[in-house]
């Protein structure tokens, strides 16, 4: 055999070799980047505190501090997503690797945390993106087998989540406060949990109370559930009060009057009988 074809057979061999074990193109589309997740993730196990397929508190802190997220703000929300993770200060191996390998970027701290930076420029900006991580806040922050969220633990997720690099729940006329006012409403006459369906409806509201502080996109007969009905009746008041001071923009609507409020337009008092919600302040199960 000449050397010729020596090397011709031995060139061979090695590139069967590679390629049976994923180093030519001839490996299975993403199964490379399959085994760099998983040794990234075995990489960040304390073998004496984690299970196999999960990191547990420690480890899960320590890598989302070295990714760049905070734990006080709403990217903590946005990589929970991102890792379907069960609950927060837990990370699944199938979540990690799934998860990365969706967004298609390279298995590395620096590009992580900078994929991740990008997605929280998006999240402040684009409703879809911010209502995928808002709704499984609510996955994630309930306690073991709960269906519901502690107010207290709601409210600590909505102050979080309705900041930067979340959205801001601020009117975009009159710059209402509608957060400040939602948690001072709850926190003087809600004393039960938070369900699914509340948590969800509340970020629905503060879309819509957003873009129209006349909040003349509510009616009685709406399927608003009835904290939120509650709510406005309460914050009518506000709402006059605060399109009296807002020196530009429309005039507001009157909303006030037409549901049982009579506003004196000389002073900033208010007289006659408060409205009667309808439906009885009944709320959805919250349990």
């Amino acid at each position: 055999m000449n050397e010729f074809a020596l090397y011709l057979r031995l060139f061979t061999g090695l590139l069967g070799f590679f390629q049976a074990n994923g180093g030519g193109s001839g490996a299975p589309p993403g199964a490379n980047k399959d085994t760099q997740l998983n040794q990234f993730f075995d990489s960040l196990r304390n073998e004496q505190e984690d299970g196999k397929d999960t990191l547990g508190a420690d480890s899960a802190m320590g890598y989302l501090d070295s990714i760049g997220v905070g734990l006080e703000d709403a990217s903590l929300f946005l990589v929970v997503e991102l890792l379907q993770a069960p609950s927060i200060g837990e990370i699944p191996r199938a979540g990690f690797v799934n998860g990365w390998k969706e967004t298609g970027v390279e298995v590395k701290t620096e590009t992580q945390a900078t994929h991740l930076k990008h997605l929280a420029g998006l999240m402040a900006r684009e409703r879809d993106l911010f209502r995928k991580v808002y709704r499984y806040a609510f996955v994630a922050g309930k306690e073991g087998e709960q269906r519901a969220l502690s107010l207290e633990m709601a409210l600590l997720y909505w102050d979080t989540l309705f900041k930067k690099p979340g959205q801001s729940w601020v009117g975009s006329s009159a710059k209402i406060d509608w957060l400040n006012e939602w948690r001072i409403f709850l926190q003087e006459n809600w004393k039960r949990s938070v369900n699914r369906d509340m948590w969800n409806q509340t970020l629905e509201f503060a879309f819509k109370s957003i873009d129209d502080e006349s909040l003349d996109f509510w009616n009685e007969d709406g399927a608003w559930p009835g904290v939120i009905d509650e709510f406005v009746a309460c914050a009518l008041i506000l709402v006059r009060l605060s399109w009296r001071a807002h020196s530009e923009g429309p005039t507001p609507p009157e909303r006030g009057r037409r549901e049982g409020y009579y506003f004196n337009e000389d002073t900033t008092s208010q007289s006659g009988d408060e409205p009667i919600n309808e439906k009885g302040g009944e709320e959805r199960e919250s349990s």
